[in-house]
C-alpha cells in the first residue's frame, strides 16, 4: 500500500513474532493528533478491513483534515472486529440464516456460504421472567420455567452453533448480554490473524454502546444489518460529528453513576446528538470508575447518539486486569495502544483532541435523581419527586400527564393481600426492580444497594408485602460479591431475591402482579407505578398496569419500595416508622461513595472473576441435556408457533426488479412524536383479545402458553399480527389509546393488523406518518420487519432514531422526511388522503422526491438513504435480498 499513514511495524511483543499492526498515526502528524480517539478507531478498522477502497480514493488523507471534512458526507465502510447478539434478536437471525440458506440452495448457490465470517457471540438473556420472587427458591422456580417455555426456541439456537461456524451461544443463566461482554467477551485490543488492532463490535441490542465505557467502540445495530455484517458485509456510514462532553469536579458524596448518566441523559437530548459520536473527556473521566463509564455509555440510545465513547486509559486496563484477564497479555494491548497513539490521559489536556462541538458538566452540580414517568430522558431530581408526580397526575395526558380529574387525585382503593388489608393511591408502588444491564454492572451501586438494605433491616424498615421486588443481577460475579461481602441475606430480607440472570423487569418480563393488586388498580383507575433500575421507561413497556414508572439507581430502588410511593419528600418525611417508634429518614441509612468503595476495593476481586466465567458456557445442565439436528439445512417444523420460515424471500430471483412509484397509498396510522420500537413491536406480554392471541389460539394455544411477543420473534405470523400492537399505542384517527386504526374504505374501526389485512387483500399499498425521534428505543429489527409485513412502503416522519432508519431500508422500506421547517401540520396533511410518491429512476443519497395527494395536493420529502450503498440496498428491496443474491451468484 501507497499511502504514507499505513505501514506495517515489527512486533511489540519478542515471545508473538508474528504480531504485526497498522500504524496509521505516524504520531509527529499534527492531523492525526487532534483526531477524536473514536475516529481513530472507526478509521483503523475501515482500513484494516476495507483498504484497497479507501486508499483508491484518498479518504484517508481526507478524513485526516478532520475539520475541513466532517459536514462532507465522507462514506466510511466500517467493518466490526465482533458481532454480538441476545436471543430475542438472536433467534430472528438465525431464522433468517436458515431461509437464506434454503433461499440461495433453490437460486443454484452454495447455501453453506452463509455463514457469519467475523466472530459472533449470542447471550440468551431476554427469555426469563419474574415469574417467582420473594421465595428462596424463586431463581430456579423461574429458570425452570424458561427452560419450559422456551426449549423449542433453545433447541433451535443450539442447532445454529452447530450449523453455523464462528457463532457462539453463552447460555441462559449466565447474565445480560452488555455485562457478559463488559466483564469477559471483549478483548479491548485484539490479536488475531497475525496482527494487533483495536477491538470493535456491533450488536442486535441498541445498548451494545455499553463497551464503549472500556474503550472498545460499539454501537447497536438492526438485526438485519448485523446478519449482513455476520456475512461480510461492511457498515456504510457517513463519517460521524463527534461531540466533545467534558466532565470537570468530583462527584458529591451521596451522588450515584445512576444520578450521573440520567443528567447526562437529559442535558444531551437538549443538545441534540442523534447520529453523532460522542466522546467523553476532560479530568474528571479520571474520577470515573469503569463500571461508572460503562453506565454512562449504556443509556446513549436513550440520549439518540450513535456511540458514547470513553478512549482506553490506565483505568481501562487495570479493570481488564482486575476482572481476570491475562496479565501478560493487557500489557502487550497497552503497549500496542501507546504505540499508535489511542492511549489516553484524560489530566492531560494537551491530549484534547478536536470535537464538532464541545459541551461540559461540572459533576459536583449533579443531585440525586430518577426520570419518568413515561420517558428516560425526563429527569426529576428525588427531592421535586412529590411535587413533580403530583403535577404529572392533573396534566393533559402526554409524557408528563395523566389527565386525572382534581377531584380523584387523593383516591384510595382498598384491598387485601393474603389475609391483610393494604391500601392503593395514586402514586403507590408496586413494582421494585434492581435490574438492567445498565446498573447491575456497577459495583459501586449495587454494593451501594446492598449496604441500604442492611442498614434499613437494621433499623427496623420493611417493604409491604404486595410490592413485587426483585433482584436479577448482570452476571454470577454480582452475586459473587453481595454474597461475599455479606449483604445478601438483607437484601432478602426486604424482598429482593436473586429472581433470575437476565434483563427481566427492564424489558418487560415483569411478570405477574397479583391478582388482589390488578383488581384495585383497575377499580380505582389509579396510576401505579414501577420503580426499576432500568434503562427505559416507554409506556407499556415494563407493566401493562403500571402507567407510571421510574429509572432510578438500585439504593433509590430500595428507598422507594420501603416508602411504598413515590409521593414522599425523603428531606422532610420519613422512609417509615420502625416497631419502636422511631421515625427513620433515608439520609440515616444512605450510605457515602467512601464506605461503598472501601467494601467495593475489599471484595470485588480478580478470582471471582475467573472462576465464575471460565466454566460460563457448560455450567448450565439443562442447556448441555438440549438435543439440536445436526444437518446444516434447518428442517423447518410446520406445526411450531415459536420457528418459522419466514416469507422475506418468496419468489426472489436473480434478476433486479426496478423499484416502482407507490400509488394511491393509503395511511395506515398517524403518529405524533416519540413513537418507539416498542410501540412499533412491543417484546412483552400477548394480549388475549389481539389478533396474535386469536392465531395463537387457532392453533390450539391457552393463554397461559401464549409467552411473549419477544419470545415468538421466530415466527413472522405471530410477530406480524402483534405489529403496531402496544395497548399505550396513540394513533391520531382514533379518540383513545390503544392498537387500532380506521379502515377508510369502510370507515370501521379494527385492529390494525386486521385493517392492513384487507388494505393488502383489495391491492392498496400504505404508509405511516409520524412525528419527531420516530422508532426510538430498542434495535429490535421487527419494527421494521412487521410494518414490511403489513405492506407498508414508506414512512413519512420528522425525524427518525439512527437504528430505526437503518432498519427500514434494510427491509426495502422507504424512510421519508419532512423538508426543514415542515411538518403534517404544515403541510395540512389529515393522513385522510391517499399518497403518490414518485420513485425516480435515478436515484442518489438524500435525494428529495415529490408526494402527490389525491386532493391535488403536492410537495417534496427527502428520500433518507443516506449513502450509495443504501440505494444498492433498495434496488435489491433490503440487505438480506441484496446478500443472497451476492452468495448465490
Amino acid at each position: 500500500m501507497s499511502n504514507p499513514f499505513i505501514q506495517i511495524v515489527e512486533p511489540l511483543d519478542p515471545k508473538q513474532p508474528l504480531k504485526k499492526f497498522f500504524n496509521l498515526s505516524k504520531l509527529e502528524d499534527v492531523r492525526y493528533a487532534r483526531l477524536p480517539f473514536s475516529i481513530r478507531v472507526l478509521l483503523e478498522a475501515a482500513i484494516r478491513n476495507c483498504d484497497e477502497f479507501l486508499v483508491k480514493k484518498g479518504d484517508v488523507e481526507n478524513i485526516l483534515n478532520w475539520k475541513v471534512m466532517q459536514h462532507k458526507n465522507v462514506e466510511v465502510p466500517f467493518k466490526p472486529a465482533r458481532v454480538i447478539l441476545q436471543d430475542f434478536t438472536g433467534v430472528p437471525a438465525v431464522v433468517d440464516f436458515a431461509a437464506m440458506r434454503d433461499a440461495v440452495k433453490k437460486l443454484g448457490g452454495d447455501p453453506e456460504k452463509i455463514n457469519p465470517i467475523c466472530p459472533a457471540d449470542l447471550v440468551i438473556d431476554h427469555s426469563i421472567q419474574v415469574d417467582f420472587n420473594r421465595q428462596s427458591d424463586s431463581l430456579q422456580k423461574n429458570q425452570d420455567l424458561e427452560f419450559e417455555r422456551n426449549k423449542e426456541r433453545f433447541e433451535f439456537l443450539k442447532w445454529g452453533s452447530q450449523a453455523f461456524k464462528n457463532l457462539r451461544i453463552i447460555p441462559p443463566g449466565s447474565g445480560i448480554i452488555h455485562q457478559v461482554n463488559l466483564e469477559y467477551l471483549a478483548r479491548v485490543v485484539m490479536d488475531q490473524d497475525g496482527y494487533y488492532y483495536p477491538d470493535s463490535v456491533v450488536g442486535t441490542d441498541s445498548h451494545t454502546t455499553m463497551i464503549d465505557g472500556l474503550g472498545v467502540l460499539g454501537w447497536g445495530v438492526g438485526g438485519i444489518e448485523a446478519e449482513a455484517v455476520m456475512l461480510g458485509q461492511p457498515i456504510s456510514m457517513v463519517l460521524p460529528e463527534v461531540v466533545g462532553y467534558k466532565l470537570v469536579g468530583n462527584p458529591q458524596q451521596l451522588v450515584t453513576s445512576t444520578d450521573i448518566v440520567l443528567t447526562i441523559t437529559k442535558h444531551l437530548r437538549q443538545v441534540g446528538v442523534v447520529g453523532k459520536f460522542v466522546e467523553f473527556f476532560g479530568p474528571g473521566v479520571a474520577q470515573l470508575s469503569i463500571a461508572d463509564r460503562a453506565t454512562i455509555a449504556n443509556m446513549c440510545p436513550e440520549y439518540g447518539a450513535t456511540a458514547a465513547y470513553f478512549p482506553v486509559d490506565d483505568i481501562s486496563i487495570g479493570y481488564l486486569i482486575q476482572t481476570g484477564r491475562d496479565k501478560e497479555k493487557v500489557m502487550c494491548a497497552k503497549r500496542y495502544l501507546e504505540a499508535v497513539g489511542m492511549l489516553r490521559d484524560f489530566k492531560n489536556s494537551s491530549q484534547d483532541p478536536d470535537f464538532t462541538q464541545v459541551v461540559e458538566l461540572d459533576l459536583h452540580t449533579v443531585v440525586p435523581c430518577c426520570s419518568g414517568p413515561k420517558r428516560p430522558q425526563d429527569k426529576v431530581a428525588v427531592s421535586d419527586m412529590k411535587k413533580d408526580f403530583e403535577t404529572c397526575l392533573g396534566a393533559k395526558q402526554g409524557f408528563k400527564g395523566f389527565q386525572i380529574a382534581p377531584d380523584r387525585h387523593n383516591s384510595i382503593v382498598k384491598f387485601n393481600f393474603e389475609g391483610c388489608d393494604f391500601e392503593l393511591a395514586h402514586g403507590s408502588v408496586v413494582i421494585a426492580a434492581i435490574t438492567s444491564c445498565t446498573n447491575t454492572s456497577n459495583p459501586s451501586v449495587m454494593l451501594g444497594a446492598g449496604l441500604l438494605a442492611k442498614k434499613a433491616v437494621e433499623a427496623g424498615l420493611t417493604v409491604k408485602p404486595y410490592i413485587k421486588t426483585s433482584l436479577s443481577p448482570g452476571s454470577g460475579v454480582v452475586t459473587y460479591y453481595l454474597r461475599e461481602s455479606g449483604v445478601m441475606p438483607y437484601l432478602s430480607q426486604l424482598g429482593f431475591d436473586v429472581v433470575g440472570y437476565g434483563c427481566m423487569t427492564c424489558i418487560g418480563n415483569s411478570g405477574p402482579l397479583p391478582e388482589s393488586v390488578v383488581e384495585a388498580i383497575t377499580q380505582g383507575d389509579l396510576v401505579a407505578v414501577g420503580v426499576l433500575s432500568g434503562n427505559r421507561n416507554f409506556e407499556g413497556r415494563v407493566h401493562p398496569n403500571t402507567r407510571a414508572n421510574y429509572l432510578a439507581s438500585p439504593p433509590l430502588v430500595i428507598a422507594y419500595a420501603i416508602a411504598g410511593t413515590v409521593r414522599i419528600d425523603f428531606e422532610k418525611e420519613p422512609l417509615g416508622i420502625n416497631a419502636s417508634g422511631k421515625k427513620i429518614f433515608l439520609k440515616d441509612i444512605w450510605p457515602t461513595r467512601n464506605e461503598i468503595q472501601a467494601v467495593e476495593r475489599q471484595f470485588v476481586i480478580p478470582g471471582m472473576f475467573k472462576e465464575v466465567y471460565e466454566k460460563i458456557e457448560t455450567v448450565n445442565k439443562a442447556w448441555n441435556a438440549l438435543d439440536a439436528p445436526s444437518d446444516k439445512l434447518y428442517t423447518w417444523n410446520p406445526k411450531s408457533t415459536y420457528i418459522k420460515s419466514p416469507p422475506f424471500f418468496d419468489g426472489l430471483t436473480l434478476a433486479l426488479q426496478t423499484p416502482k412509484t407507490i400509488e394511491d397509498a393509503y395511511v395506515l396510522l398517524s403518529f405524533g412524536d416519540s413513537v418507539t420500537t416498542d410501540h412499533i413491536s412491543p417484546a412483552g406480554n400477548i394480549a388475549r383479545n389481539s389478533p396474535a392471541a386469536r392465531y395463537l389460539t387457532s392453533r390450539g394455544l391457552t393463554p397461559r402458553e401464549f409467552n411473549s411477543y419477544g419470545s415468538r420473534r421466530g415466527n413472522d405470523a405471530v410477530m406480524a399480527r402483534g405489529t403496531f400492537a402496544n395497548i399505550r399505542l396513540v394513533n391520531k384517527f382514533i379518540d383513545k389509546q390503544g392498537p387500532q386504526t380506521i379502515h377508510f374504505p369502510s370507515g370501521e374501526v379494527l385492529d390494525v393488523f386486521d385493517a392492513a389485512e384487507r388494505y393488502m387483500q383489495a391491492g392498496h399499498p400504505l404508509i405511516v406518518l409520524a412525528g419527531k425521534e420516530y422508532g426510538a428505543g430498542s434495535s429490535r429489527d421487527w419494527a421494521a420487519k412487521g410494518p414490511f409485513l403489513l405492506g407498508v412502503k414508506a414512512v413519512l416522519a420528522e425525524s427518525y432514531e439512527r437504528i430505526h432508519r437503518s432498519n427500514l431500508v434494510g427491509m426495502g422500506v422507504i424512510p421519508l422526511q419532512y423538508l426543514p421547517g415542515e411538518d403534517a401540520g404544515t403541510l395540512g396533511l389529515t393522513g385522510r388522503e391517499r399518497y403518490t410518491i414518485i420513485i425516480p429512476e435515478k436515484l442518489k443519497p438524500q435525494m428529495n422526491v415529490q408526494i402527490k395527494l389525491d386532493t391535488g395536493k403536492t410537495f417534496h420529502a427527502i428520500m433518507r438513504f443516506d449513502t450509495d450503498v443504501e440505494l444498492t440496498y433498495f434496488h435489491n428491496g433490503g440487505i438480506l435480498n441484496y446478500m443472497i443474491r451476492k452468495m448465490a451468484s
